[in-house]
Parts: C-alpha cells; structure tokens; sequence
C-alpha cells in the first residue's frame, strides 16, 4: 500500500474518507490539491500531467501557469514541484482563477457554526482542524477523492520552494543551527503549542461529530501519534493561504496551484485573493515562459518565514528583531513610571522592535524609555510627572549609564552566537552546506548584522557625549532588557 507523511520520515497508510457526499468531498479535496500538484521524482513525467489535467476535468478554468520541478539537495528527497509561467506574462495578468468548489476552507468541512463554536474555545486553530481532517481522509487509502492531494503532500514533506522543512521538524542536533537566535526558543514554543492542540483534538471530534462520526476509525488521539499530527500540521501550514475580507470560516484556505507550489518572496506583491466565486492570482510583474512565478507571503520577519515556510529571505525589508524592556517593579516609583510611560505610549513591559536598517532610529525610540528607569530622586520624577513629551532630564552621567546598559546588552547577544559573521559567510559560501544549516546561518547573521549595526549607533552616541570622562551614575533599579 502507499504510504504517505506529511513532512518527515515517520510514515503511516494513506487512508481518505469518503462519508461526504461527492460534491462536498469534490470541492474539499481539490482545494487542498492546491498544495502539492505534480508527480513524484522517479516517476513517469505523464503523472504530473494526469494531475493537472484532473484538476482541470474537476473545474480549474485554462490557466497560464504549468508544473515544473526542481532536483532536491544531494538526492536525499524527491524533487520539489513549482508554478511556473506557461508563457509570457506581463503584469496585472490573472496567471490563474481558482473557482471556491476547489478551495478547502473550515466552511466545507465543518461548517459556520461548527467553525465558530471551536474557534471561540481558544484551544484550537484552523490549522489543527484542517490537518486533522486531512489525516482522517488520509486514513481512507486510493478510494479516496483527495488521494492525489495527499499524495502530493507526502511528497513535498512540508518543504517549501528552498527544499527546506520548517524547524518544528528538525532534530535536536539540527536546532542547534539556532542557537544564540531567539527562534530557537519560538520553534520550541510553538512545538510545545502544537502538543496542546493535539491533547485537545478529541474536542473536534465530539463537537464536529457531524463530520467524523462518519469515519469507521478512533477518536483522534488514539489513531493518531503525535509526531504524525504534528507532520500534518507543519505540511498544513506550509501551504495554507490567509485569505482577506471573507468570511472566519474561509479565512484559511487550501488553494490548488497555492503555496508551496508558490514560492514566497517579501518584495512580491502578487497574492492569492479572494475574487467572486474564485480565488485568483494576479501578477506584480512580467514572466517569461518557464520563469518560477512568486507571490507575497506578508510582512513577516525571516524567523517567522523559516518557522512557517522553511526559507529565510536576504532581501526582507519587514524583517526585524525583537528587544523587550521592563521597569523594575522593585522602584519605589515604579507606579509613578508606570503612568508617565503609559502616557507617553509605552507600557511597563515594553517591546521594542528593531527594523533592518533602521536600527539607529530603533536606539533613539528606546532611549526616552530607559531615561525614564535610571529616575532616581523625587523631584526628578516630580518634574517627569509634571512635564509633557516622552522627554526625560538627562545628566551626563544618567545619559552614560543608560547607553553603557545598551552597550552590554548588544555585545552579550552577541555573545552568546556560537559563531562569527566571518564564520558564517565562510560557511554560505561552500556549496555543498547542509540546506538546514544553510537557512539557519543566513537567519543567524542576519540577526548578527542588526544587532552589531545597534552597537554601533550606540557607541556612537557615547561618543557624542560632551564629557567621555564621566562615570555612569549608580541605577539601582535601572530597567532589564531581554
């Protein structure tokens, strides 16, 4: 029997349902397609055309675009498939219009009020609803109208267009490309984020009873491990497309010809868009015949593009890293400070956000807000109190205090790299590296080249200070930074 995963080696039978009615089942399956349309490397070319010709005996209009595929590193997995032009296009063309009875969305498996029912219990995401009904069709084998979607899913094991896995699938030993970065600690969150929402799948079985009471298989729990819930997760999420001004129920989507057959770029503006009784791509710009079409992901940072997607991209202009400050509650004026920061926006927990290539102006935003923590006497804080604007007095020495705390904050993140940027670009530049550790160093000196460019601006303005040779002023109860 095949069998297939959803994104790793662990491997279990296909087995789809078919309690649906056809039409339903019809409209549910072919959405999903949308993530995986060609054939398997090794396989007769005539497959990925068998493919597409049955989306299009299914009701996929005359499209613009053809599959195509491209080797994976070193041999070890099946090549990945991709969107490409068909022929010349310019931009503002529909390169292809998906019509809705091909789209899966919570609507066509569980319904509005089902959808909405799970969805306010706050234990649950889209993504857990549809990877588990994914699973359970999965589970009905070749009799299944989705078997060439889950098939097409096994084979691109929840890689996206760089044949990269997402890191909630890598080994412990290849986590360790992250450490220094704070992604590590995200992809560990979001696993652990994952396990709650496995422990809470019997929910949608009894609540969607509706649906699964006509699958002759046990609750979700006991037919399923976690590793391969999890599998199912990550492939779901690779490929599904957040859809706007629709309804909640049709917000997720899986679209035919979709993500990862789709290669996401930050600089794209193209995106896949509800339109009438379809969901359509229009393209941002011209394409040759052959060339690899590419949409817009959304303003993402590159670490949540790896943890989603698998890739990290060089040239995001919406990447950015995360810098959280706090007062110290321990202040005698903490609720003082409290109230002044509020007023002026901010909070007594902090985040600040460092953008790539703006982070002087990122320094600037959290200096007014650190002044504010080294107050110290009564009547500074009285004038703070008294006083309009995110300004706070500043002596030379106060001043020198807060950008010294910057100055050990920046070289200890830096610090705790294992790694050098000169390491890191040797690395990049040997051909054969690893595809995961690829995509880890690029984010990992990504991160490395904001923060050094904050340490910089901050050194700078140490050296803007009308006297080096003051000491910082004592702070007690200065501010922490993470």
């Amino acid at each position: 029997m095949a069998v297939l995963s959803f994104s790793s080696p662990v491997r279990f039978p296909l087995t789809f349902s078919r309690r649906l009615s056809p039409s339903r089942l019809r409209r549910s399956f072919l959405a999903c397609s949308a993530e995986t349309l060609v054939a398997a490397s090794g396989e007769k070319s005539a497959e990925s055309g068998d493919l597409k010709s049955w989306l299009h005996k299914e009701g996929l209009p005359p499209c613009k675009v053809v599959l195509k595929e491209r080797p994976s590193h070193g041999g070890k997995h099946r090549s990945i498939h991709y969107v490409a032009a068909s022929e010349d296009l310019k931009a503002c063309d529909v390169a292809f219009s998906v019509p809705n009875s091909l789209v899966v969305t919570l609507e066509r498996v569980l319904g509005n009020e089902t959808v909405a029912e799970l969805l306010t219990t706050n234990k649950l995401s889209e993504l857990a609803c549809l990877a588990l009904y994914l699973m359970y069709e999965k589970k009905q084998g070749k009799k299944s109208f989705w078997y060439p979607f889950i098939k097409e899913l096994d084979r691109q094991r929840g890689r996206g267009q760089l044949a990269v896995e997402s890191p909630l699938l890598w080994s412990k030993a290849e986590l360790a490309y992250l450490d220094g970065s704070p992604t590590k600690a995200e992809v560990l969150e979001r696993g652990e984020g994952i396990k709650r929402e496995y422990n809470e799948l019997d929910t949608v079985w009894f609540m969607a009873g509706s649906l699964f009471k006509q699958y002759p298989f046990d609750i979700p729990t006991e037919a399923f491990p976690f590793e391969i819930f999890k599998q199912a997760f990550v492939a779901v999420q690779s490929c599904v497309v957040h859809l706007q001004k629709v309804s909640l129920a049709r917000r997720f989507a899986l679209v035919p010809l979709g993500p990862p057959l789709l290669a996401y770029k930050s600089n794209c503006k193209a995106m896949l868009t509800a339109a009438d009784d379809a969901v359509q791509l229009v393209v941002d710009r011209p394409y040759k015949a052959g060339e690899a079409i590419v949409v817009w992901c959304g303003p993402q940072p590159n670490s949540r593009l790896l943890l989603n997607y698998g890739f990290v991209d060089e040239d995001n202009p919406y990447d950015r890293l995360v810098i959280e400050a706090s007062l110290n509650m321990d202040d005698p004026q903490y609720q003082e400070k409290r109230m002044v920061a509020q007023r002026n926006g901010k909070l007594a927990v902090q985040v600040f956000h460092v953008y790539v290539g703006r982070e002087k102006e990122a320094v600037l935003d959290m200096l007014p807000y650190l002044r504010l923590g080294y107050v110290s006497e009564p009547s500074e804080m009285h004038s703070v109190i008294s006083s309009q604007g995110p300004i706070c007095p500043a002596s030379p020495c106060m001043e020198r205090a807060v950008l010294d705390q910057l100055v050990r904050y920046f070289e200890t993140r830096l610090a705790g790299y294992p790694t050098t940027l000169s390491e890191d670009e040797s690395m990049l530049a040997d051909y054969s590296l690893d595809p995961k550790k690829r995509v880890a160093t690029q984010l990992v000196m990504i991160e490395k080249k904001m923060l050094t460019a904050c340490l910089q601006s901050t050194l700078e303005f140490i050296k803007q200070l009308p006297d080096h040779s003051v000491s910082p002023c004592p702070a007690p109860f200065a501010p922490e930074l993470k």
